[in-house]
């Protein structure tokens, strides 16, 4: 069982449900591009660009003209 702890705010009231949850550091500071974001950003690029491919051999007729035709 959970140990119990009374928290007094400032004014001097009893608080039962305060819970103050642990601070995590991280002590690698990581600024910019991250090398997990960069691999998924290639990923879906490659994709994405496998699928453009796919829909211009299917419609044989270039993805610019294609737009053009739909709207």
């Amino acid at each position: 069982m959970a140990q119990q702890k009374t928290i007094v705010d400032d004014r001097g009231l009893l608080n039962n449900f305060a819970y103050e949850p642990p601070v995590y550091i991280d002590e690698e500071q990581r600024v910019g591009f991250t090398e997990f974001a960069e691999k998924w950003n290639g990923r879906f690029a490659m994709i994405g660009f496998v699928l453009l491919l796919v829909i211009e051999y299917g419609a044989d007729q270039g993805f610019v003209s294609l737009m053009r035709s739909i709207g």
